[in-house]
This record gives C-alpha cells, sequence and structure tokens, in this order.
C-alpha cells in the first residue's frame, strides 16, 4: 500500500459534474446525487475516501465533526468512493453502508463503480479533498491536518480553515500543503 500525493491546487479549475447513487441511503439503489444538488450557499467539499485506507480511519471521526461544522458556514460536503472493491472487500456497498450509518456521516457517501468520476477529477489517493466556492470553482487542494496513519497531536485543521475561508471569501489559501493516502485500487477492466 503506497503512499501517494495529489498535486496541489489548480485555482479555477472548475468542478466536474456527476450523478452518483448514494449508497448509505439504499445500496447501489440509493438516490441519485449531482454535484449541483450538493453544491452549498457558500461551497462544496468533494472528498475521495473508502473505508480500508488507514490514512481516512486515522481522521474520520475529526473529519465528520469539521464537515458538521463547515456545513453551519453554508459548505456542504459529499464524500465519493471510486476504488475497485475486488482486493479490497472492506470497500464494497455494504460495508460503505454499515460504516456510513455507524459513524453517522452528514454527509451522501457515493459510489463511482465506473471510476469515470475520479478520472475527471483527478483523484489519486484517499483521502483527496477537493473544496470548490459556491462558483464551482477550485480554491483548495490539500491537506485534512498534518495526520498520517495516526493522529498528529495538536495538528491545524488545514481543510476546516481553508473552506472556512472559501466559504467567508470565496477564495482558498495560498499556501497549501498536499494531502497523503493510499492510491485508488483501479479496476483492471
Amino acid at each position: 500500500m503506497a503512499s501517494i500525493n495529489p498535486p496541489v491546487c489548480d485555482f479555477g479549475w472548475q468542478a466536474p459534474d456527476f450523478n452518483l447513487a448514494d449508497v448509505s441511503q439504499n445500496g447501489v439503489d440509493g438516490n441519485l446525487v449531482s454535484r449541483d444538488l450538493v453544491m452549498g450557499k457558500n461551497g462544496l467539499l468533494v472528498m475521495f475516501i473508502c473505508n480500508h485506507c488507514p490514512y481516512v480511519k486515522a481522521i474520520l471521526p475529526r473529519l465528520i465533526h469539521d464537515v458538521s461544522e463547515l456545513k453551519m458556514l453554508g459548505v456542504n460536503t459529499v464524500a465519493i468512493m471510486s476504488n475497485d472493491p475486488t482486493d479490497y472487500p472492506e470497500d464494497s456497498v455494504a460495508n460503505m453502508q454499515i460504516i456510513a450509518r455507524e459513524m453517522d456521516f452528514p454527509f451522501p457517501y457515493l459510489l463511482d463503480a465506473s471510476q469515470q468520476i475520479a478520472k475527471s477529477y483527478g483523484a489519486v489517493c484517499t483521502p483527496d479533498f477537493f473544496g470548490f466556492n459556491n462558483q464551482f470553482q477550485l480554491q483548495y487542494r490539500g491537506r485534512f491536518d498534518e495526520s498520517r496513519k495516526e493522529t498528529a497531536p495538536n495538528s491545524t485543521r488545514d481543510l476546516f480553515h481553508a473552506m472556512h475561508q472559501i466559504a467567508e471569501t470565496g477564495q482558498g489559501p495560498e499556501e497549501q500543503i498536499a494531502s497523503i493516502g493510499c492510491s485508488i485500487k483501479w479496476s483492471d477492466v
């Protein structure tokens, strides 16, 4: 399981649309969720996560807390799982439902079975964060905080502060530190 860093923020890049099933509701028959449907009054956080990744596991409780606070600032969040679960059964639809229910996700958990949305976003790892202003312009492509596979004590809330700034000004911070995580598990097909 190699660690990968995504590229830095391409300010102003437009968020590709998506229309994916929210599997946290009814599995693959869940309600379809689009980019426009989930846009908040002051922005949108699109994050590529999965169940098995130790980087995601290390931040998940704090991530849930932070996105709940961001919602109060008018920033909505959506999580997309693009991994091929063939070699990682923990990323199956059934397990996506379990974790969404157990952790009480305050955001839709979408399945990108074709992996086309991950490719259109240029997502490379889990977690991979894309913070957009309310004009669908990319303003943040950075880390959650300085945690790796374990929680870093007293770490700065990089993602939260960046999205808070975007909610208030429409602009992300000029300096951003890339996220780090497990590579997306691409399908052989």
